[in-house]
C-alpha cells in the first residue's frame, strides 16, 4: 500500500480574517480523504506564533480543537520560527509533504507565506508568490486589468501620505472624477473588511479613515449599478472554469456582515445570465487568471449591469472555502464535490512542484 501524502494544514494567522481561516481549516480537515492523506495542523495565533497541533487521528468537530490554549502554549519550551516549525513537521524522505495554507487576508494570501514555502522547497496548494501578491493589492491588480483592456469600474488610489499631505485635493479629485456614491476600500484586505459606501463628502472622509486602519493605501471606486457575479477557476497551465454564481443580499452592499452573518444573503447558482454572457465571462476570467500567472485556484468577481455588460472587479486567490462558500459551491454545481476539489488542488500543487524541479539553478 502506498504511503500517505503528508498534508500540513496552516491556518489562523496574524490577520483580520483569523476567525474566517479557522472555519476554513475545520471544513477542509473534516472533508479531506484520510485514506490518502495524513494531516498535520499548524496553527498561527493572532500574535504570529506558529504552534504545531497533534496530528489528526480522530474526528475534529469544533474549531477549539484546532487552537492551542494558553496552558499548552506556556508548557511549550519555545515558540520557534516558522522555518523550524515547518521543518519539524517534515516527514521522512520517502514521504511527500504538501503544505495547504488556509490563511485568508494579509500575511497569508498576499504572497508572503508563499515565499516562505518556496524558500523551504515545499509544494503548496494555491497561487504562487506573484499571483498572490498582485491579486491582493487591488490597485496593482486594477492597473494590470487596465493594461489588458478589461472593462472595469472607474477607480482612483491614494496612500496614507497622500491623504495626510493633501486631503482637500484628494476629496476634490474623487468628487470631480468619480462622484457619489463611491466605495472606499483598503488596497490590501479581504472579506470586505474596512469597506465603506460613501454618498457625501463626510462619508468619504470617514471611509478613508476607516480604510487606512487596515492598509497604508486605499482604492476608491465609482459605484456600479449591477449584480455581483462570480466564477471559479482551477488549474495550472490549462485552467478550467466553473459555472457562474450570483450573490443576492439585502444590505446596501456585500459587506462582512452580509458574507458571514446575514441569513438573507443567498447564492444563486447558476447565475441568471444569457449563455453568451457566461461564455464571455469565462473567457475574460481565464485570461485574467493567466495574466497574473495564477496557479491552483482563484475566484474571479464581476459586476453584471442591466444591459449585460461585464465589469471585472477582483481576483481572490484564496476565496471562502467552507462547503457553503461560493467557490466550493460553484464547483459542486460543476460536478466536482468538496472532497474531490480538495484532492484536485493538492494534486495541482504536486504537479507545479514537479514542473519547478526541472528548472536548474547551476550554470555549467
Amino acid at each position: 500500500m502506498p504511503k500517505k501524502i503528508a498534508v500540513t494544514v496552516v491556518y489562523g494567522g496574524k490577520s483580520t480574517e483569523h476567525d474566517v481561516s479557522l472555519q476554513t481549516a475545520l471544513s477542509v480537515i473534516q472533508a479531506i480523504d484520510r485514506d490518502k492523506y495524513e494531516i498535520q495542523p499548524v496553527y498561527i495565533n493572532k500574535l504570529g506564533d506558529w504552534l504545531q497541533r497533534p496530528k489528526v487521528t480522530g474526528e475534529i468537530n469544533d474549531v477549539k480543537m484546532l487552537i492551542a490554549s494558553n496552558d499548552e502554549k506556556e508548557q511549550s519550551t519555545a515558540l520557534i520560527s516558522p522555518i523550524s516549525r515547518l521543518s519539524n513537521t517534515k516527514p521522512d524522505d520517502s514521504q511527500l509533504q504538501v503544505v495547504f495554507p488556509l490563511l485568508h487576508g494579509a500575511n497569508g494570501e498576499d504572497g508572503t507565506v508563499q515565499g516562505l514555502f518556496e524558500l523551504l522547497d515545499l509544494p503548496y496548494v494555491g497561487a504562487n508568490v506573484l499571483a498572490s501578491s498582485v491579486a491582493m493589492d487591488k490597485v496593482v491588480l486594477r492597473d494590470l486589468f487596465a493594461s489588458y483592456g478589461f472593462a472595469q469600474p472607474e477607480y482612483r488610489s491614494f496612500t496614507r501620505y497622500d491623504w495626510e499631505q493633501r486631503k482637500a485635493a484628494c476629496l476634490t479629485q474623487v468628487e470631480n472624477e468619480l462622484g457619489y456614491p463611491c466605495f472606499v476600500k483598503p488596497a490590501n484586505a479581504g472579506s470586505s473588511v474596512g469597506i465603506s459606501k460613501c454618498k457625501t463628502q463626510s462619508d468619504l472622509e470617514k471611509g478613508i479613515e476607516e480604510a487606512l486602519k487596515y492598509d497604508h493605501k486605499m482604492i476608491i471606486e465609482k459605484a456600479v449599478n449591477g449584480r455581483e457575479v462570480e466564477i471559479g477557476i482551477i488549474g495550472n497551465d490549462e485552467p478550467i472554469a466553473s459555472v457562474a454564481g450570483e450573490i443576492a443580499y439585502e444590505s446596501e452592499f456585500y459587506d462582512y456582515q452580509s458574507k458571514y452573518h446575514d441569513e438573507q444573503t443567498k447564492l444563486i447558482i447558476p447565475a441568471r445570465m444569457p449563455d453568451e454572457v457566461y461564455e464571455q465571462m469565462k473567457e475574460i476570467a481565464i485570461k485574467a487568471y493567466k495574466a497574473i500567472n495564477c496557479t491552483g485556484l482563484a475566484r474571479i468577481d464581476f459586476f453584471l449591469t442591466d444591459d449585460h455588460q461585464l465589469l471585472i472587479n477582483e481576483i481572490n486567490t484564496l476565496p471562502g472555502f467552507t462547503p457553503f462558500s461560493m467557490f466550493p459551491q460553484l464547483w459542486a454545481h460543476s460536478g466536482l464535490p468538496y472532497a474531490e476539489l480538495i484532492d484536485r488542488l493538492i494534486q495541482y500543487a504536486i504537479e507545479r512542484y514537479e514542473a519547478k524541479k526541472k528548472i536548474t539553478y547551476i550554470i555549467e
